[in-house]
C-alpha cells in the first residue's frame, strides 16, 4: 500500500465515521456537482479534439506550462501531477514530440537530466485552448460554485465566499 493509499484510506475512514446520514438533498447536491463538472469536461474534450489533440496531450502541455517554478518539468513530475503511470507520460511526450508540440532538452546543470519544454507551436496551440478553457470556466463558475456550496458545511461555504471576494478584489496577472 502506497503512502497516498494510506492517506486516502485513513481520510475516508475518519470522514465516513464522522459523517451524518446522507439526505436526499445531499445526493442531489452531489449529482448537481458531478453534472457541472461533466459539462465542463465535455466542452474540454470537444475543444481539445477540434484542435487535433487527445485529452491527455492537452493536459500534459498544460501541466508543463503550469508547473510550479520550483519543480523541474521532468516526466516523473508530470506523471505525478497528472496521476498517470510513468510509461503513459512517456508515450504522451513521444506523441507530442513527434508532432513538434514539446521537446526534450538536457538540463544545463546536470546533463543526465532530461527536461520537457513546449515548442513555439505547442505554446500557440496551448494558449488558444487555454483561453477557451478559461472563458468556459468563467462562464461555468457560478453554477460550479453554487453546486460546491451545496456540498459544504455552512462554515466552509462562508470561507469560500470570503476567499472568492478576496480573489476578485485583486488584479489578474497575464502570463506570456
Amino acid at each position: 500500500m502506497s503512502l497516498n493509499d494510506i492517506i486516502i484510506h485513513s481520510y475516508r475512514d475518519d470522514t465516513i465515521r464522522d459523517m451524518k446520514t446522507l439526505t436526499l438533498s445531499d445526493y442531489q447536491a452531489l449529482a448537481e456537482f458531478r453534472l457541472q463538472i461533466r459539462k465542463f469536461l465535455r466542452f474540454s474534450e470537444g475543444a481539445v479534439k477540434a484542435a487535433g489533440l487527445e485529452r491527455g496531450q492537452y493536459q500534459l502541455m498544460l501541466a508543463i506550462k503550469g508547473m510550479p517554478e520550483e519543480v523541474r518539468p521532468r516526466i516523473r513530475e508530470l506523471a505525478n501531477r497528472m496521476h498517470i503511470q510513468h510509461h503513459s507520460a512517456v508515450e504522451l511526450v513521444n506523441r507530442l514530440e513527434a508532432r513538434a508540440y514539446v521537446r526534450r532538452e538536457r538540463a544545463r546543470d546536470d546533463r543526465r537530466e532530461v527536461l520537457l519544454a513546449l515548442t513555439p507551436k505547442g505554446e500557440r496551440v496551448l494558449e488558444e485552448l487555454a483561453m477557451h478553457h478559461h472563458e468556459a470556466l468563467r462562464t461555468a463558475a457560478p453554477a460550479l460554485v453554487t453546486a460546491l456550496r451545496l456540498l459544504m458545511p455552512k462554515k466552509q461555504a462562508t470561507k469560500l465566499r470570503a476567499a472568492r471576494v478576496s480573489i476578485n478584489s485583486h488584479p489578474r496577472k497575464t502570463v506570456r
